[in-house]
């Protein structure tokens, strides 16, 4: 959409070098006074009109960038190929080539002729500040690439300890769950053994001389009695237990 604050009378689709230069040095006041000199000679401008060194100065610096193919040039605003021969005065320069020129050669101006009023005020940024403050972000861009690495790391670490201490608590588990299995079987073949020694077979013939569990709790104390866990108590208790765990086991 077309705002006419985006417009100044001084803007043109093309200038000439002295035409780009009378603007950027603010001197449209002056125009038609240093437009009727020997502009042609930029050696004479200064000589002419000294008391605006900026305006050699400027011419200067535009011709040294055609020369130098910095910048598109052309004749009344068609654009050549660079290194086309052109009478200077008819040389010209589009409006948006001398502003992207500008934009890159020179960042720390801003003459009203190329860029609005709202441009204009903007806070500008030197070229040398622009690549410090790039060099900056390159610098923090490494750093959060090194700390994302240390990041991933320190999780993959989490995740190994956080795996291995799984693995130790189910081992745990399958310990105690191997040890009351293990404890289980015991009791049933203490239980087994006894019943054994106090049963019978079909035809009522006794398995042993024990006629109750008291006679081999005393027959074992009376052998092994100073043996750690064959004592009368604790054989009354494993016999008991032992039996119960049987009964289970079959029911």
């Amino acid at each position: 959409m077309y705002e006419p604050n985006n417009f100044t009378a001084i803007e043109k689709l093309f200038y000439r070098p002295i035409e780009a230069a009378i603007r950027w040095c603010d001197l449209i006041a002056h125009e038609a006074q240093i437009i009727e000199s020997a502009w042609d000679n930029s050696d004479l401008l200064i000589k002419a009109f000294p008391q605006w060194p900026c305006l050699h100065t400027c011419v200067g610096k535009i011709l040294d960038a055609i020369r130098n193919q910095e910048i598109p040039y052309g004749a009344f605003g068609v654009t050549v190929t660079p290194g086309t021969p052109v009478d200077f005065r008819l040389l010209t320069l589009r409006h948006s080539d001398l502003k992207r020129w500008i934009l890159h050669y020179h960042p720390d101006q801003r003459p009203s002729f190329l860029f609005n009023q709202a441009a204009y005020n903007q806070k500008t940024i030197h070229y040398s500040t622009y690549l410090i403050l790039q060099a900056d972000r390159d610098a923090l861009q490494v750093q959060l690439k090194v700390t994302e690495a240390k990041l991933q790391s320190l999780i993959s670490e989490l995740n190994a300890v956080g795996l291995e201490r799984e693995s130790l608590r189910m081992l745990a588990e399958d310990k105690q769950q191997v040890s009351e299995n293990s404890k289980a079987s015991f009791l049933n073949v203490i239980g087994a053994l006894v019943n054994i020694m106090l049963g019978s077979s079909q035809s009522g013939r006794k398995h042993s001389i024990f006629d109750s569990q008291t006679s081999i709790v005393d027959s074992i104390t009376a052998h092994y009695g100073e043996v750690v866990g064959l004592s009368k108590r604790s054989l009354d208790e494993k016999f008991a237990a032992g039996r119960r765990s049987l009964s289970k086991a079959k029911s």
